[in-house]
């Protein structure tokens, strides 16, 4: 990085602001040579002493935006095995581990509210009454919460965000990364980059204090109250070195995190679902009137409460699915498999078979009644030639002699 870089990060590390401002700076000077990665002054904390400097940490891919592709990964046909920062921990262990109440991480200020977020939640649960409004309600809009929650929370952020861009569990064309990624922002779960970052590192520390958002510290925090309280740890550059690297050196999703693209692509994708209700109704009924009806109850339906769903379940799974639920692999934190969450996000909710092997791309069929639709939409995918190198869950018996769990669940905190 050229000095006017190092620079500005060195300021912006002195003056704290939130994240929407990490890359204004950073991300207007060079970015390093096409292939190589961005090195960042590591920053000296508590949180971040010097024995854990960026220099030991196991690397990321590379992104070489000429090749569009990853340095270091086999050639296409292997199976991926791509280093991520969870792959460190010790997923699994000889007894099941009693959750003991944790405080929050020790990096998030009990003052400091995120008011972009309060007001944003806060607003969207504030338009649910209306769906006690006759005049906006219609079927079709009430069909396309599930369809949408299909789309965009089990293709865009199961598929997406959580199997592809975090764990690497498969590869498709960019192009195919890339749309999953638009349908990702399309649920408003922030951009792709701060998803991949905060996940791995509830992967790394899961159930203890460093974990962004677990439930032993309460049940409100895991599911929604961490988005509401500043974490200085979630907004510091040398943190998106660390855990999403290989994402920001892409330059499609640099662009997204630069100026709240993000937010914006949310919008229009609003804009469109009513204009395109507003066409269909004022085609249909022959009134304007008729046409904006519509397209306010497609707006309302298969916009607004498709958000509030596709964000309780995936709260929930981050929340409700560390609490209640079986287990069948003995790991180190609280995970369950919840058949609710697994139904509601398509397979995301068989929690606890993720976290005992998080890098294969079946959360569900570890058991034969666990149904998991985003990863039959991958083998669907994969039978048209656009997935493929599909991790299967070969390590789930074979790493340490793992054995499924046979206790009764553990005891949480009330």
């Amino acid at each position: 990085m050229n000095p006017r870089g190092v620079k500005a990060f060195k300021e912006w590390m002195g003056s704290g602001p939130h994240r929407e401002n990490i890359l204004k700076k950073v991300c207007s000077t060079r970015q390093g040579s096409p292939g190589r990665p961005v090195r960042l002054p590591p920053h000296r904390s508590p949180a971040f002493p010097r024995r854990r400097s960026h220099r030991k940490i196991p690397p990321l891919l590379r992104f070489t935006p000429e090749a569009g592709s990853m340095d270091g990964l086999p050639p296409l046909g292997d199976v991926v095995q791509v280093p991520l920062p969870e792959d460190a921990e010790e997923h699994f262990v000889a007894e099941a581990q009693v959750a003991d109440p944790i405080g929050r991480p020790a990096t998030a200020h009990r003052g400091r509210i995120v008011w972009g977020y309060v007001l944003g939640v806060t607003g969207f649960h504030l338009l649910l009454p209306l769906a006690f409004v006759p005049w906006l309600f219609s079927w079709t809009g009430l069909i396309l919460i599930p369809v949408g929650n299909y789309v965009f929370c089990s293709l865009g952020i199961g598929a997406g965000f959580h199997r592809l861009l975090t764990h690497r569990s498969y590869r498709c064309p960019k192009w195919l990364e890339h749309t999953f990624a638009i349908f990702g922002v399309c649920s408003l779960q922030d951009s792709p980059a701060r998803w991949v970052m905060i996940h791995r590192l509830h992967h790394q520390h899961s159930d203890r204090q460093p974990d962004p958002h677990s439930p032993m510290v309460a049940w409100f925090w895991g599911h929604v109250g961490w988005l509401f309280v500043e974490n200085r740890q979630l907004n510091r550059m040398d943190t998106y070195e660390r855990y999403a690297r290989d994402l920001l050196q892409d330059p499609f999703y640099l662009r997204l995190e630069r100026g709240l693209l993000w937010v914006w692509v949310y919008v229009a994708h609003a804009v469109l679902f009513y204009l395109a209700g507003m066409t269909i109704g004022w085609a249909t009924t022959g009134e304007y009137l008729g046409g904006v009806q519509f397209g306010l109850s497609l707006l309302l339906y298969g916009v607004v409460y498709r958000t509030l769903f596709s964000w309780h379940v995936t709260w929930g799974v981050n929340s409700l699915a560390h609490m209640w639920g079986y287990r069948n692999y003995d790991t180190d934190e609280n995970s369950r498999n919840n058949w609710f969450f697994a139904l509601a996000t398509n397979g995301d909710g068989w929690h606890n078979n993720h976290h005992a092997d998080p890098r294969c791309a079946a959360h569900g069929f570890h058991r034969w009644w666990e149904l998991d639709v985003t990863y039959l939409s991958l083998r669907f995918l994969s039978l048209f030639g656009l997935v493929h190198d599909i991790i299967p869950p070969r390590r789930l018996h074979a790493m340490r002699g793992a054995q499924p769990a046979l206790e009764p669940p553990v005891p949480v905190p009330k």
